[in-house]
């Protein structure tokens, strides 16, 4: 790397760190706003749950549309079934879910335990293959924990589909409305 591209750099990310300085407010109101819809979402989590299901299926919804109008812009070019099937198997499970957002809530619950046992499971399989480097155990207490979080999520199954995916969806916004409002107050102090 060049001292001219490095110095660039340097003030490029100078320039961003200003502006945003000078909306440190803009962050501060942002991290209330998602605090107080967190908080919101652990009070009503039945209809938080049932609200992230239904993006999920509007989500599904658009996603599949978009594969069937690619279907049909490759009909003559191949993989026009593939694309169809994939379009259409989104499309169900979208309207299905908006249909019936608890089916789709038991159907994500289940989804999101075996998701994060995989998950939890690859990273133990990573440590494992790597165990002699530094810092490795924190790979292995992340997995640890991750598979266990998932354990218990399938054991509750299906009675904590009522209100694990608002639970979620609450402790996500409380979490990122804490970072928005600190780093707001660490843009006002570092501008003074």
């Amino acid at each position: 790397m060049s001292p001219t591209n490095s110095s660039n750099r340097s003030k490029d990310m100078e320039a961003t760190l200003s502006t945003m300085r000078a909306k440190w407010g803009w962050f501060l109101v942002l991290g209330v706003l998602l605090l107080i819809l967190g908080f919101l979402a652990a009070i009503y989590v039945l209809t938080a749950t049932i609200a992230s299901v239904l993006v999920v299926a509007v989500m599904m919804l658009i996603g599949g549309v978009g594969m069937l109008i690619h279907a049909w812009s490759l009909k003559n070019a191949g993989g026009f079934l593939l694309w169809s099937l994939s379009g259409l198997l989104y499309v169900g499970a979208g309207l299905v879910a908006l249909y019936n957002p608890m089916l789709g809530a038991l159907a994500l619950t289940l989804l999101l335990g075996a998701t994060l046992i995989g998950s939890g499971a690859f990273r133990l399989w990573v440590w494992f293959q790597h165990r002699s480097q530094p810092g490795g155990g924190w790979l292995a207490v992340s997995g640890l924990v991750t598979v266990l979080a998932g354990l218990l999520i399938a054991m509750g199954w299906p009675d904590n589909s009522v209100w694990i995916l608002g639970m979620v969806l609450s402790i996500d916004l409380i979490f990122q409305g804490v970072m928005l409002s600190m780093l707001g107050l660490a843009l006002r102090r570092s501008g003074h």
